[in-house]
């Protein structure tokens, strides 16, 4: 479950984009701001990785949805190792 929460991290942050600039425009402090977006984000991705990782689960048993949850984290921390290295060649 904490595999597909940290593989599907990175798609589910453009909709956390806006929630921050939502939280900016508000009139909570700074510190209050963190805390909720922080919660927000953690319960976020909590949330999206139960339910892809059930839903796996039911589709091709316990064990497959485990295994590709390990393979698209490697696979999301390998583009952005490689991504940051393209930037670092330019």
């Amino acid at each position: 479950m904490g595999l597909w929460a940290l593989a599907l991290y990175l798609p589910l942050s453009l909709p956390l984009a806006r929630f921050e600039a939502v939280l900016a425009a508000g009139t909570l402090p700074e510190s209050a701001q963190q805390l909720v977006l922080a919660a927000t984000s953690l319960l976020l991705a909590l949330a999206v990785g139960v339910v892809v990782d059930l839903g796996l689960s039911w589709a091709l048993g316990p064990s497959w949805a485990s295994s590709m949850g390990l393979i698209a984290a490697g696979w999301g921390l390998f583009t952005a190792l490689a991504s940051r290295a393209r930037e670092d060649q330019e």
